[in-house]
């Protein structure tokens, strides 16, 4: 993890929030590099979820929502972690993942006196991660939502605004205008990717657990007890796609949640052994009507659907994905990091799969001192620009040098315009002139390809 996190804030692909005021603990700024990655896999997950799906519908949500929302949705009431803290050094720690270390598991249903007791049964075994003293006060109950003083929320009898503490809300707040404006035939999914922000006693593993973050959800709205079949299909398509992206499926595997919330059918998470181990990256929760049901119970608006077709109406069941993109960020950057030898050295190269890639090829004269070989690689540079947009020109250092920088960024592909190429020079081959190197990131292959076909040619391998 800590070469990970050293390659990322020194190719430009994550920083530490605020940096220069001492940083910021739980946030994370994405460079110049990594938004590109990021938008890569954002466009990536939503071309699977909206763009080649039937009857799937896009939204963008607004962050601030009625503070009866998150009533509705039970984050006021039940949205809290349980913490302790350290008497000697105030360091707080998260009860429940202190026990799990030990062995000690803590029932999600525990009231906070339970969960005293059971802490306090234990507490010669679990010791300050700052101080190591075992002196902590009581466990008290921590909501995670971010409060807000948006408008005037001061005066008597006013409730507070709210950062999102998940972003699916608004597809269910929207789901009565999307049925109005869009008539979707039944079921349909609606799909988003907003930010959520949540009040974390302890952010920790680098982007897995933040205080601000962005999440990607699919909310497929579904007739009742029509959930068996679909949400096994959704389940099989999820999965699949995180093979799309290239990672390693030996490094994936499904998880089945032990307890369920009162309301839930069935929920399970695939997981992706990051380097601390395997852990959430995706929850898949077949959740019944309670979202829908919650929503009409405190708005009064009613929320049930008109079969048109036989006139039934009913509250629709919800089969949801829920992804963290900074988790999938992290996946896929441990997925491609890997230390290799290649030519009798050691390299860094980060093996993403090429449509994710920050940098889709990078062009090189062969020779910077020679304004020939500048011009032509130039213009070969221009054409790959104005095809894939994110492509580099470096002519700095040798070329050697040039594929390594691109290996540790995961450039797929370099491209080197030489004395062939031009035509021009001693022992040439006339044979490949406009004709330029094009060298392999993942197997350091070689070989050359016309200037006409080189767009082409990589658009192929992409």
């Amino acid at each position: 993890m800590e070469k990970i996190v050293s390659l990322a804030k020194r190719k430009g692909f994550v920083f530490p929030g605020s940096e220069i005021y001492g940083g910021f603990a739980g946030v994370y700024d994405f460079g110049p590099r990594g938004v590109e990655l990021l938008n890569n896999l954002k466009q990536a997950w939503w071309k699977a979820n909206v763009s080649d799906k039937e009857n799937y519908f896009g939204i963008d949500s607004a962050m601030f929502k009625n503070p009866k929302v998150w009533e509705a949705s039970g984050h006021v009431g039940g949205f809290s972690d349980p913490l302790a803290e350290c008497k000697e050094c105030n360091t707080r720690i998260r009860v429940d993942k202190e026990l799990e270390k030990i062995g000690v598991t803590a029932d999600e249903k525990m009231s906070e006196s339970e969960l005293a007791a059971l802490f306090d049964a234990n507490r010669d075994k679990i010791a300050c991660p700052k101080c190591g003293k075992m002196n902590f006060g009581p466990v008290k109950m921590f909501n995670l939502l971010v409060t807000s003083n948006l408008g005037d929320f001061t005066s008597e009898g006013t409730s507070p605004a709210y950062l999102p503490g998940e972003a699916c809300q608004g597809i269910y707040l929207n789901f009565k205008n999307i049925v109005d404006s869009m008539q979707p035939k039944f079921p349909f999914g609606v799909a988003q990717i907003g930010k959520a922000f949540r009040n974390e006693i302890s952010p920790r593993n680098f982007l897995f657990r933040t205080r601000e973050f962005e999440q990607a959800d699919t909310q497929y709205f579904i007739r009742p007890n029509e959930n068996k079949e679909a949400y096994e299909a959704i389940k099989q398509d999820r999965w699949n796609w995180y093979l799309s992206l290239g990672i390693d499926e030996s490094k994936l595997r499904w998880k089945q949640h032990d307890r369920l919330a009162f309301y839930a059918k069935d929920a399970w998470d695939i997981e992706y052994e990051f380097p601390t181990g395997f852990d959430e990256i995706e929850g898949i929760h077949d959740r019944g009507d309670y979202d829908l049901s919650q929503h009409m119970k405190f708005s009064g608006t009613d929320l049930n659907y008109s079969d048109q077709e036989n006139g039934q109406k009913f509250v629709p069941w919800i089969l949801e994905t829920s992804m963290g993109m900074g988790r999938l960020f992290l996946a896929v950057l441990a997925n491609a990091y890997t230390e290799e030898e290649m030519d009798g050295e050691t390299r860094i190269v980060l093996k993403l799969a090429p449509h994710l890639a920050p940098v889709k090829a990078c062009v090189s004269p062969l020779l910077k001192n020679r304004p020939e070989l500048q011009e032509k690689a130039r213009e070969v540079y221009a054409i790959l620009k104005k095809k894939f947009g994110n492509v580099m020109y470096d002519d700095n250092g040798n070329v050697g040098k040039r594929y390594r920088r691109q290996d540790e960024i995961g450039t797929p592909w370099c491209i080197v315009v030489d004395f062939d190429t031009i035509g021009s020079g001693e022992n040439i081959n006339p044979d490949f002139k406009d004709m330029v190197t094009v060298r392999d990131r993942d197997t350091g292959n070689q070989e050359r390809v016309a200037i006409s076909e080189l767009a082409n040619y990589i658009e192929a391998r992409m």
